[in-house]
């Protein structure tokens, strides 16, 4: 049996299709550098080169960018209200037979299905901004936008943007991470490495295309909210039980149960306004102009979000080998669906690593900030043109599982290989301090590095 990747590799390989099934440039050229060591770029250095006018904000700029895009998305549920209305009108106007209509009308939903999933995702967007305090220089603004735009659509703000930002204070860390958490050999039940064979992984963990592509299915379209209800792909370290809903849970402090309690009621009455224009009109009206494209939407969030930090090339660090910039370096920059990704999800995908090293930044000047610490990354800075759908593919195939020790890990694949592995740095005895080394004074300008990171990105 071939892999999953493999198979769909074949089984696309035509002129007309396989410029979409590639692998990018600079995808191919980490895989090149097949061994790895972390690096040692400090904080200071990367603020050093951004421009201190890229970190002012400005309420007038964001509201008018909050403003645009519903605009836009109320223009889409108006187009969706005359879909039957305009349908008649093409198949007058075309001459088309009666019989015509529900194949003309399916393709109108369709077309409003997906941009409204795209309006609903840049909704979540902005709510991820809010969460931040990235759009306005006034916490109460960030608050009430946050709030209106991310229980829209049913994210509980305040619950998400404090696990959110623990996951920015500890990414790519096994031990701190919040989401996405990969499997290890031993949850996989493989034998270790030196004596686990071809077909132990065949056994174990190989999957048909078909059954890889379920998979991937429900945890595009369901897996944020599974996420959010019980903990799913989170931190393995909370107990069963672990909820975004539930004050009391180990995924807040004490201090955080009034505003996990805000979030819940705004959800709640979320959900009353849902079933009461469901009473109204009917479920099937709602289904048609909300929840499917609410569900597509899920699907671009994980899409973007799991894309961000799962790569067959990007490392994952135990807490000896971890530094706040490592963690903000084991991010993928990606151009995900072009234009529309710019302009709808206003850059989430396009410039992640810029978010990561400062998160109080607009988005709106991260185009820039991406360009002014370029130079300083070299070529830690990750960016990978890989068209979305396949990049989506080969890192859900590809991203199995981590071993359960070392300080730096990558992703091995269903035949447990991984493209890349840990190169232990050189150690330099420091002269002037006889029987230290150089590494030592590494790792305590790094941890004053995380200090400072936090402090600058409003951590």
């Amino acid at each position: 049996m071939t892999t999953s990747k493999q198979s769909l590799g074949q089984s696309l390989q035509t002129p007309v299709l396989s410029w979409l099934v590639r692998d990018a440039p600079e995808y191919e050229a980490r895989k090149q550098r097949t061994e790895f060591t972390p690096p040692t770029i400090s904080i200071k250095e990367v603020h050093a080169a951004v421009p201190r006018h890229l970190f002012e904000k400005s309420t007038a700029k964001s509201l008018f960018y909050v403003g645009r895009h519903i605009a836009l998305s109320v223009l889409f549920y108006v187009f969706a209200t005359r879909i039957d209305r305009l349908s008649h009108s093409i198949i007058g106007s075309l001459g088309l037979s009666a019989s015509s209509r529900t194949l003309v009308s399916w393709a109108l939903w369709g077309l409003y299905w997906f941009w409204q999933s795209v309006a609903f995702a840049g909704i979540w967007t902005l709510g991820h901004e809010c969460g931040h305090d990235a759009l306005s220089p006034y916490t109460w603004v960030n608050v009430v936008l946050g709030m209106a735009l991310h229980t829209w659509v049913l994210t509980p703000y305040f619950a998400w943007r404090i696990t959110h930002r623990s996951h920015h204070k500890g990414t790519n860390n096994l031990a701190r991470d919040e989401t996405y958490h990969p499997f290890t050999r031993t949850d996989l039940k493989l034998p270790d490495a030196a004596h686990a064979t071809p077909m132990d992984y065949k056994e174990l963990i190989e999957e048909t295309p078909l059954y890889t592509l379920f998979k991937m299915v429900i945890r595009q379209f369901l897996g944020f909210q599974l996420y959010l209800i019980h903990n799913r792909k989170g931190n393995p370290k909370y107990p069963p039980g672990t909820s975004h809903y539930k004050p009391s849970s180990k995924l807040f402090k004490p201090q955080d149960r009034t505003s996990i309690i805000v979030s819940d009621i705004a959800i709640g009455c979320m959900l009353a306004f849902l079933a009461v224009w469901s009473y109204r009109t009917s479920f099937g009206n709602v289904w048609r102009l909300y929840f499917v494209p609410w569900l597509w939407a899920h699907n671009w969030m994980v899409m973007f979000t799991y894309l961000q930090h799962s790569d067959p090339t990007v490392p994952y660090y135990r807490d000896k080998s971890w530094t706040f910039a490592r963690g903000a370096l084991a991010t993928v920059d990606r151009p995900v669906f072009g234009w529309v990704g710019r302009f709808f999800w206003h850059g989430i995908a396009h410039d992640h690593v810029a978010h990561h090293f400062f998160v109080n930044i607009p988005f709106y000047n991260l185009p820039q900030v991406t360009e002014a610490i370029k130079p300083v990354l070299g070529e830690y800075y990750c960016y990978d043109s890989t068209p979305t759908l396949y990049a989506l593919w080969r890192s859900f195939t590809q991203c199995t599982f981590i071993e359960p020790d070392g300080d730096v890990v990558f992703f091995k694949n269903q035949r447990g290989e991984a493209l890349r592995e840990y190169r232990a740095p050189d150690i330099v005895t420091d002269t002037s301090r006889p029987g230290e080394k150089a590494v030592t004074a590494d790792a305590n300008r790094e941890d004053e590095d995380e200090a400072r990171a936090l402090k600058l990105a409003g951590l």
